[in-house]
C-alpha cells in the first residue's frame, strides 16, 4: 500500500476511533439540540441589535446567511417560521427577554466549544465565566457582522443609482455585490469555521493545522446535504410518523448529521497533528504512528 494512502487510512481510523470512544455520537446530539435551541434566540437578539443599529432589513439577510447552505426541503419550513418570529415588534435592546435570548444563543456556542475541546483532545482550563463571556462575545460579533452585511446590501442598490451615470465602470462591481448568492453565504460559512476552530476551543492551533478538517467538513456537508435531501424526497415520510412535529424532526436529524461531520473534521485535524503528517510528507520516509506533533504541554492526550 502506498505511504500516502496508508497514513490517510491511519489518520481517518484514529479520528473515527477517538470520536467513538469519546462519546462523539452523544456530543453530536448535544450540538444539534443546542444549535436548534440557539437559532431563534440568536436571531431575536440579533434583530433587536440590528434595529438599534439601523439595519431594518436584517431579517431577510440573516435568513439567507443561515439557511442558504441547507437543503431547501429542510431550510424552507424553518426559514418561514423564523421570518414570522422576526417580524414581531419588540421593545428596546436592554430588556429581560432580549438579554435572555442572548444568553440562550450563547448556549449553542458553548456546545461547539465543549465538542471541539473533546475533538482536539484538550482540557479546558479557563474559568466558566470566561468561556461564557467569550461565547456571548461571539454572539454579539456575529450579530454586528450580519447587521453590517444587511446595511451594505440595502445601501448598494442606492449607490448604483447615484453613481451609475458618473462612474459606469463601478456599476458592474456594485451590481455583483448586490446580487449576492449562495457563494457569499458559503464564504461566510468558511470564515466562521476558521474562527471557531482556531479560537473557540482551548489550546493553540495554527492556520495550517485546521485547514484539512475544514475542507473535509465542507465536502462532507455538501455530500451529506445532497444525500439527505434525496432521502427526504424519495424515501422518508416524517409527516406520517411525527405529524406536526415533522419539520422539527427533519431539522434535528439534519443538524445531528452536521454535528457529526463538524466533530469528525476537528478529530481529523487532531489526528493529523498527532501523527506529524506534515513532517512525514515534507521529509519522506515510512509513515510512523509513533511520531507526535503535539508536545506534552499542549494538552493532547495522545
Amino acid at each position: 500500500m502506498p505511504t500516502f494512502i496508508r497514513f490517510v487510512y491511519k489518520v481517518l481510523f484514529d479520528a473515527v476511533y477517538h470520536f467513538t470512544e469519546d462519546d462523539g455520537w452523544a456530543m453530536a446530539s448535544h450540538v444539534a439540540l443546542s444549535t436548534l435551541l440557539a437559532v431563534f434566540p440568536f436571531l431575536i437578539f440579533a434583530t433587536t441589535l440590528a434595529s438599534f443599529l439601523g439595519a431594518d432589513q436584517f431579517a431577510a439577510t440573516a435568513v439567507h446567511l443561515i439557511f442558504d447552505t441547507w437543503p431547501e426541503a429542510i431550510a424552507k419550513p424553518l426559514a418561514e417560521q423564523v421570518m414570522q418570529v422576526l417580524t414581531i415588534p419588540r421593545g428596546g435592546l436592554l430588556t429581560i427577554s432580549v438579554l435572555a435570548a442572548a444568553y440562550f444563543a450563547s448556549n449553542g456556542v458553548e456546545a461547539l466549544r465543549v465538542s471541539l475541546n473533546r475533538a482536539y483532545r484538550v482540557t479546558e482550563k479557563r474559568y466558566w465565566y470566561h468561556t461564557r463571556l467569550t461565547s456571548l462575545g461571539y454572539v454579539i460579533i456575529a450579530s454586528v457582522i450580519f447587521a453590517a452585511i444587511s446595511t451594505v446590501l440595502v445601501a448598494v442598490p442606492v449607490a448604483i443609482g447615484v453613481i451609475g451615470e458618473r462612474l459606469p465602470w463601478l456599476t458592474e462591481v456594485l451590481t455583483t455585490v448586490s446580487d449576492w448568492s449562495v457563494t457569499f453565504t458559503v464564504l461566510m460559512l468558511v470564515v466562521g469555521l476558521f474562527v471557531i476552530h482556531l479560537w473557540l476551543p482551548a489550546g493553540h492551533r495554527r492556520l495550517v493545522d485546521v485547514i484539512p478538517g475544514i475542507v473535509l467538513t465542507l465536502v462532507a456537508w455538501l455530500v451529506g446535504g445532497l444525500v439527505f435531501a434525496f432521502y427526504l424526497a424519495q424515501f422518508a415520510n416524517y409527516t406520517a410518523t411525527y405529524a406536526g412535529l415533522a419539520s422539527v424532526m427533519i431539522v434535528l436529524v439534519f443538524l445531528y448529521m452536521v454535528g457529526v461531520i463538524f466533530m469528525i473534521g476537528a478529530e481529523f485535524n487532531a489526528a493529523l497533528m498527532k501523527y506529524r503528517v506534515r513532517y512525514t510528507l515534507t521529509h519522506g520516509g515510512a509513515f510512523s504512528p509513533d511520531r507526535r506533533l503535539l508536545k506534552p504541554d499542549d494538552g493532547a492526550d495522545g
